[in-house]
């Protein structure tokens, strides 16, 4: 089955979604890399990590691009290399170009994978549905199939290799302008769908001046900070640090919450996290019923603590 991964840049590097995409088409195809390309769009360092995971060869597309250009350009790598299969990250990204291509190509559309696929007679994938609270079971018997992998469920698979990197170009699409770009949190930290650690913080924090200790818990745990929409909604934080089910679904292996009440809106965006601890003085607050552990406190009190405990860990590492 010859597959073609969309891998996102970030600064020059592949993003962890990106790759984490890469291993799971290597892994679809038992660990040989043979009929697979990835293809990464941007200026990049060296392979940008792609032979690490195991990737082979790979397309780097360079120039200013935008969604609508790079579903033109993997559009026709797919009709030039006769792609069967066109694996994507779950991301905003592979959102964008997932469907786009999976209508263009004629191909089956399985989107948010969350465990390795079977292939066989066809191809059959677990994936998350109603928020998390049940899985199914999709199969496709399409001999082409768009297929994305939703961020965190499966890993970056680190193997060894190198890399064979082209170059090639694409043609800017007018449709569509890119007039500027502002930084944001991810210039300066983790973004959050990469994080492995999250420290997210609620109404219960009290106001924008008690936010330190939810920040210097994050440095001290490499994490990335988030909040919950009613946070975000009055300005204590930004809009890009909100998770829940209308802000960033995210799936970290290790998230805090802090101060958050835990309504279903919220658990629907964070309830893929490997474990979710919790920290709430109201002992009935509903996020204690979604928590691996909690602590019933006041965060003030719980979380110098914690942090106190995190600074002597990594003093004797």
């Amino acid at each position: 089955m010859k597959t073609l991964v969309f891998v996102e840049n970030h600064n020059g590097k592949a993003t962890k979604a990106g790759l984490e995409a890469a291993s799971y088409a290597i892994a679809m195809h038992a660990g040989n890399p043979a009929d697979i390309t990835a293809v990464i769009f941007g200026e990049i360092q060296g392979d940008a990590g792609l032979g690490e995971v195991g990737v082979s060869n790979a397309i780097n597309v360079t120039g200013q691009h935008n969604s609508q250009s790079i579903t033109d350009k993997i559009q026709s790598l797919v009709d030039q290399h006769n792609i069967q299969l066109l694996v994507c990250s779950h991301d905003n990204a592979g959102k964008e170009i997932a469907p786009r291509i999976a209508i263009r190509s004629g191909a089956s559309l399985i989107s948010g994978a969350t465990q390795m696929a079977s292939v066989g007679n066809g191809v059959v994938v677990k994936r998350n549905v109603f928020s998390g609270k049940a899985i199914a079971e999709v199969a496709s018997k399409n001999n082409k199939v768009v297929l994305t992998v939703l961020p965190n469920s499966f890993g970056v698979k680190k193997i060894g290799g190198s890399c064979a990197m082209s170059a090639d170009s694409a043609a800017g699409n007018d449709q569509v302008k890119l007039v500027e770009v502002k930084g944001n949190h991810d210039d300066a930290g983790i973004p959050l769908p990469e994080a492995d650690i999250v420290v997210s913080g609620g109404r219960g924090m009290k106001g924008p001046e008690h936010w330190s200790p939810i920040e210097e818990l994050a440095k001290e745990l490499g994490a990335a900070t988030a909040c919950s929409r009613p946070v975000s909604d009055i300005g204590w934080r930004p809009h890009h640090e909100h998770v829940g089910q209308t802000g960033i679904a995210i799936r970290p292996n290790l998230y805090i919450a802090v101060g958050i009440s835990g309504a279903i809106q919220h658990l629907a965006g964070v309830n893929g996290s490997k474990v979710i601890v919790v920290i709430n003085k109201d002992a009935e607050a509903p996020f204690f019923k979604a928590a691996d552990y909690g602590i019933v406190g006041d965060a003030f009190e719980v979380l110098p603590q914690i942090i106190a405990a995190a600074k002597t860990f990594n003093a004797n590492k």
